[in-house]
Parts: structure tokens; sequence; C-alpha cells
């Protein structure tokens, strides 16, 4: 097995055939107070962010990787590294699972990877995640893969009804 996968699921870097799942996903209005969308992403945005995908994580301080089924290579979900700190070795994570593929198991072995690739080859010291605290899913999978609650964000975000909190979760590479 590669660094990036395991029998069930493999992460990969985003290819032009993702240009509809992507466009399905970040345009979905549901989501968009759990990142920082304000407005729909045009094919033709999405198509150029895919375009420069190659480019290194030091050059664009994010790096998105997507989740294949092993077994069919479907496509059910992206990872997120984003506001990458080379400098203190850091960076956010977010991930997103296809309802139709959630509960079961599918995000936690991503994350896991992603932790593994993250620490191990990347070298970074800490990962942090996001998490509103409305967001029991998202709270019970970054804690199940270690992540510890550090802090909370006090009316951080806007939601429908207001403002909420948003617990900051981060786990620390005990190796380095």
């Amino acid at each position: 097995m590669n660094l990036l996968q395991s029998k069930a699921i493999r992460l990969r870097a985003p290819e032009p055939e993702d240009l509809e799942l992507l466009y399905t996903w970040e345009n979905n209005p549901e989501w968009w107070e759990f990142g920082n969308t304000l407005v729909p992403y045009s094919r033709y945005l999405l198509k150029e962010y895919i375009a420069e995908s190659h480019r290194d994580l030091f050059d664009m301080k994010q790096l998105r990787l997507m989740i294949d089924l092993c077994p069919t290579g479907k496509t059910v979900g992206m990872l997120d590294l984003y506001d990458f700190d080379p400098h203190h070795r850091r960076a956010g994570v977010g991930i997103l699972v296809d309802p139709h593929h959630q509960r079961n198991g599918l995000a936690t072995e991503a994350l896991s990877l992603l932790v593994e690739y993250a620490f191990s080859y990347l070298k970074l010291h800490q990962l942090f995640a996001h998490i509103p605290t409305g967001n029991e899913p998202s709270k019970a999978l970054f804690t199940h893969c270690g992540f510890t609650v550090t802090g909370v964000l006090t009316d951080w975000i806007t939601v429908k009804d207001g403002y909420s909190d948003v617990l900051v979760l981060q786990k620390i590479n005990d190796l380095g």
C-alpha cells in the first residue's frame, strides 16, 4: 500500500473528470456555512482550479485530495489542507464525504490517511480544524481521529438564525 491508499480508499489529486462532481459539491448552499463560501463557483473557475492543482503545497498554501473507493474507482469525497504555514509547519483540515457514502467509516479512513501523510511525509507539526459547535458528526470524526478541542471561537460564523460558535480542534505530531 502506498502512503495515500488503504484497502478501501485512495486519495488522489483532482482530475478534469472531477469537474461536474466538484461543481455539485462546491455549489451546494447547505454546505456553505461549513466553509467560507458566499457565492457559487463557476465551472470555468473550477476548471482553472483543477488545472492549477499540480502546483506545490508550498506555492498554493493548500492541497485538495479526492477520495476514491478502491474497488470501483468511484469518487465519494474530498479532503483539503488549507492555510498551510510552512514556517510553523501547520495546516487546517477540511473534509467532505458525499451524503450517499457517509456513516460507513470512509471519512475516518480518509482523515487517518491524510494525517499520516501530513505528519510522516510533509513533516507537519500540527493540523487543526474549525468545526461549528452544532456539527456533531464532524466533532465525532475529528475526535475519533485524535484531534482535541483546544478552544472556542465565539459567534465566529454566520448561520441561518444568527451566529454560531466554532470549536478549534488540533492534533499535534508527537513524532516531530
